[in-house]
């Protein structure tokens, strides 16, 4: 199946689904320190911005379905999803005064192969035909580090990256590429310590309606340097999507989208064992909070608005933590950061991106 086909078919799905399903209570993200000293980001043309009571919103940000703190800097990235007559996009935004960047089709964007570890990887990214989707950061210097996002368009591949911030200014490097089955569209991802990664299957050739009816419809793929990308056993799920793992590698979380739940998969144990944790909401992307916790969001199971939960770890307990009724400016939420003392929040369909106080 066309990749540029799913991205554009799956804009439509979420909106039809999180018109139709709901969810109770909301979720949280991941805490980060703020030092923007020393990066500049170009601030960019005013784009008229229709506020909501409560929550800010910095708008031109388009399809920005995931958020990621990246490292110590205090910027954060944005993903930007292709749709109908939208490209890709990759963002770069500064909290301290809401400026933005484009990285892609900036002037500090090249393309350099790195042929040794991604051998298998055909040839550069297609800049005009890719959906940059799920986000992952792995710091490997300082203000240094390796990107890797889940892409649909020209390829279904994990599209990786040097984003280097160390000279004051964002330098963005695509230097390889994992492809994956193009049959499948990939959601979100998370890098282990060797530098491989863990990717979730969200939908396949049998389109949308097994995770409409909550049925288990794809799985967690795994992939290694010098390996093959595989599924591992026992990670069936419906619409499996945001993921993340602990810093020791030994519990993985992934959001079943179809059944509203939160699963943690102990990979320690032979087989894996898992939790299952109803979250009550459409859940999307997952980021780390506050220590031991997460953060999710998504629609509201009455079909109405949004909301953020956060989830505790060890106690598995899910508290709401914000959100917005259906006659907000922004719909569509799918991923929720904090930063400091805020929420932010992005969305699968949309031309903004907005913050407000966690409660």
């Amino acid at each position: 199946m066309n990749s540029t086909y799913f991205s554009r078919t799956l804009i439509l799905f979420l909106a039809v689904l999180l018109a139709s399903c709901g969810g109770d209570e909301p979720g949280t993200g991941s805490t980060e320190a703020t030092n923007t000293a020393v990066i500049e980001v170009s601030v960019q043309e005013t784009v008229p911005c229709p506020s909501d009571p409560g929550i800010t919103y910095i708008c031109g940000l388009l399809n920005a379905e995931d958020l990621l703190s990246v490292g110590d800097t205090g910027m954060i990235l944005a993903s930007g999803m292709s749709g109908e007559d939208v490209t890709g996009h990759l963002y770069l935004v500064n909290p301290l005064d809401d400026s933005w960047e484009e990285l892609v089709f900036g002037p500090n964007f090249s393309q350099a192969l790195d042929s040794s570890t991604f051998a298998n990887c055909p040839g550069p990214m297609d800049v005009n035909n890719f959906s940059a989707h799920g986000l992952a950061l792995k710091e490997t210097d300082a203000n240094r580090f390796d990107l890797y996002i889940t892409s649909h368009g020209g390829r279904e591949a994990i599209e990786i990256f040097d984003l280097n911030m160390s000279e004051g200014i964002a330098e963005l490097t695509w230097k390889g590429c994992v492809t994956l089955d193009d049959s499948i569209m990939h959601n979100s991802i998370a890098i282990l310590p060797d530098g491989g990664f863990v990717t979730t299957e969200f939908a396949n050739e049998a389109g949308f309606e097994p995770i409409f009816a909550g049925e288990v419809n794809g799985g967690v793929k795994e992939w290694h340097p010098g390996g093959e990308a595989a599924v591992l056993e026992g990670t069936g799920l419906s619409g499996p999507n945001g993921i993340v793992v602990s810093e020791d590698g030994r519990y993985m979380f992934v959001a079943a989208f179809g059944t509203r739940e939160l699963v943690r998969f102990d990979r320690s144990a032979d087989p894996m064992t898992k939790d299952i944790i109803p979250v009550g909401i459409v859940l999307d992307n997952v980021r780390w909070g506050e220590p031991g916790k997460l953060l999710t969001a998504g629609g509201n199971a009455s079909g109405e608005g949004w909301s953020v939960v956060e989830v505790d770890v060890e106690t598995l307990e899910v508290v709401n933590v914000g959100g917005m009724g259906a006659d907000s400016a922004m719909e569509g939420v799918s991923t929720a950061l904090q930063v400091n003392n805020e929420i932010w929040v992005g969305t699968f369909r949309g031309d903004r991106i907005g913050y407000f106080t966690k409660q």
